[in-house]
């Protein structure tokens, strides 16, 4: 999902609501919709998106492909959830599909980047799919935690050390800072 306010988030709802994505869109972020029939929407997507990841990381080298409809149908799925986890893999995916513009005929790839995958999984706080069981024949505890840290730092902005008026000068000058660069 791309980021952005609430706002712009249902700008964009209302100009792609013919869509398949716009369609997705508006039913699982509706603001006005009933929380808990929310709650328990989402709750049985990351069932279904937990048993898709399932098959797809225990043959991660298999790149499936196949029309939207065909995908849907493969994993037991409506048009729409399918759309759905479709979105939510996307940034993952060795090369991205067109979700903007797809419809139920439109071929379309899983083909995933591994560690994008994971890092991507860690960004969304997923832990139901960072840690499911299959990611372990396909990184070592100590590769998932590397990943794990990586993503998140890649946040984590790092304010340079402030330079004092009695440091050295960064400029290799040998004076202090307050009698070289710092006047």
């Amino acid at each position: 999902m791309a980021n952005g306010t609430i706002e712009q988030l249902q700008d964009e709802l209302r100009a792609d609501e013919n869509t398949l994505l716009g369609k997705w869109r508006a039913k699982a972020y509706n603001q006005e919709a009933d929380k808990r029939w929310l709650q328990q929407f989402w709750a049985q997507y990351f069932q279904i998106e937990q048993g898709i990841y399932k098959q797809l990381l225990s043959d991660p080298e298999t790149e499936v492909k196949g029309t939207v409809a065909e995908l849907a149908e493969k994993y037991s799925i409506s048009v729409e959830t399918m759309v759905g986890f479709l979105d939510g893999i996307n940034d993952s995916l060795k090369t991205p599909n067109p979700i903007e513009t797809m419809e139920e005929g439109t071929e379309v790839s899983l083909g995933f980047d591994k560690e994008k995958l994971y890092k991507n999984m860690v960004d969304a706080k997923a832990d139901w799919l960072y840690d499911l069981p299959e990611w372990n024949a396909i990184f070592t505890e100590e590769q998932k935690k590397a990943l794990y840290l990586e993503q998140k730092k890649s946040g984590t902005i790092i304010k340079p050390k402030k330079i004092g008026r009695n440091d050295p000068c960064p400029c290799g000058s040998g004076k202090k800072y307050k009698q070289c660069c710092g006047r």
